[in-house]
């Protein structure tokens, strides 16, 4: 009786809810119910979808797709296995010896086959244990039936993991979806987006493109009266020159040299586009090294002339005299400028927000700093060995540009609009700014490293665009 449960349900989950017979060729709609695949086609063909071509579940009233099923192979072979447990004897002649064609009734359980009576008295099987064959029967369907309920519970929990499994896949299904709609919602913003900023800088070149032309008409023609005015005065000089001596010496001769012709270079300032992605970096007094002093709305510092008192945390920097911002940058594009002034030594960069701060810092990419600097009079950039960089105009005012997802960290002087150098590596993790204001070599780099303030066109923080982004340099 313990296996009659399992076995209803078995029953249950093997039979089709159009036909009420055991499914013959299963398959399986969107909401998981199954059906014979002739049943639910005929339901299709003469049903009336409530919307579209959809039609609801015969069971659950979930709407799903005509021809939409899926073969289940596995419920198939299961609907197989039950068919033969729950088969019936037929009604057919009773069994009879093929030997002596007598009736079996007895069952030799030494060799485990149904005999008549005339068989009992042979001399195969005369002394051997007999059962009547009704009794055989009985013990060996009890055996049956106690190997049966453990199949029948395993079937169970194989059909409940199909099910869970089915419920699993159309929740995933669901999920992808919904990401892929808002993937395509998102990027449709940002395609906006670009697009406006296209049209922006198309609109301001053409600007400056009849702007500067306009120049360029204006100083030909002025050009072109000097070099007629030079002309004339040419002709004049050449008839003096054929006159007689005492006539020529009669005349004053005052020249005067051509006016210089000024020329103009073409420059498409981006600074203004970089400006657009500036965050608002404070330092982190947590980070700082005991020699640094820290303004008190911690957008400067700069070297002290003791060993200040602060608590040892393992965020502050032991030896190096450095100091990071506050927070640090993931992903996206950020830009911020560091006033230097005419300070003879200092340091600006990123690093990784895992860096040693204990002993001795090495900066160098391969250790998680790429950093720019001035020191003894030259600046570098600090590679491995570091990169000496022929600067004209030395940057009162430097910008640096991160791009987290391109890999890159660039430097400009934003005194004359120029490019200083450019880190292109892999990043991984969180960066922060990075700043060393330098010893302070007497009375000559006193100044502090001051952080500008974020210009109003500023949009907040950063612009994040996931994997995809603009190269933006100053021009």
């Amino acid at each position: 009786m313990a296996s009659a449960t399992p076995s209803r349900k078995m029953e249950e989950e093997a039979t089709c809810s159009i036909c009420l017979e055991y499914l013959a060729e299963p398959v399986t709609i969107d909401c998981g119910h199954n059906f014979c695949r002739a049943c639910i086609t005929h339901y299709c063909e003469h049903g009336k979808p409530e919307s579209g071509i959809k039609f609801p579940c015969p069971e659950c009233r979930m709407p799903f797709e005509r021809g939409k099923f899926r073969s289940n192979r596995k419920l198939a072979n299961i609907v197989d296995n039950i068919k033969q447990l729950r088969l019936k004897p037929g009604k057919g002649q009773e069994n009879l010896c093929e030997r002596h064609q007598e009736k079996l009734k007895l069952f030799c359980e030494e060799d485990g086959e149904a005999i008549c009576v005339i068989c009992r008295e042979s001399r195969d099987h005369r002394d051997h244990v007999m059962l009547p064959i009704e009794e055989a029967a009985h013990d060996y369907k009890v055996k049956l039936q106690e190997a049966l309920g453990p199949l029948l519970m395993e079937l169970e929990k194989a059909l409940a993991l199909t099910s869970e499994e089915e419920k699993k896949s159309m929740e995933w299904q669901g999920k992808v979806e919904n990401w892929r709609r808002s993937i395509t919602r998102e990027f449709k913003k940002l395609h906006q987006l670009l697009n406006e900023e296209e049209q922006l800088l198309l609109r301001r070149l053409a600007e400056e493109e009849r702007e500067i032309l306009q120049r360029l008409q204006d100083n030909i023609t002025k050009l072109s009266e000097q070099s007629a005015a030079l002309i004339n005065r040419i002709t004049e000089l050449e008839e003096k020159c054929q006159q007689p001596a005492a006539e020529l010496l009669q005349v004053r001769l005052i020249t005067t040299s051509p006016s210089s012709i000024l020329g103009y270079k073409i420059c498409l300032d981006m600074r203004e586009m970089l400006e657009r992605f500036t965050v608002d970096v404070t330092l982190d007094p947590d980070t700082a090294n005991h020699w640094l002093v820290l303004s008190e709305d911690r957008k400067c510092v700069r070297r002290g002339d003791t060993c200040q008192d602060l608590p040892n945390n393992p965020e502050r920097f032991e030896t190096s005299a450095c100091v990071l911002g506050a927070g640090g940058f993931a992903s996206g594009w950020c830009y911020w400028e560091v006033e230097v002034g005419h300070k003879t030594e200092w340091a600006l960069g990123v690093c990784r927000e895992s860096v040693s701060r204990r002993g001795q810092v090495t900066a160098s990419p391969k250790h998680g700093y790429w950093i720019l600097c001035l020191r003894s009079g030259k600046y570098k950039a600090l590679t491995s060995p570091p990169t000496h960089l022929p600067v004209s105009i030395s940057p009162s005012r430097v910008g640096v540009f991160l791009d987290c997802e391109g890999g890159e960290v660039s430097f400009y002087n934003v005194t004359d609009r120029s490019h200083l150098f450019t880190f292109t590596d892999t990043f991984s993790g969180t960066l922060r700014p990075c700043f060393y204001p330098g010893y302070n070599a007497g009375d000559t780099n006193l100044t502090p490293l001051i952080i500008c303030p974020v210009p109003a066109q500023a949009r907040g923080n950063f612009w994040c665009v996931h994997s995809y982004v603009i190269k933006i340099a100053i021009g």
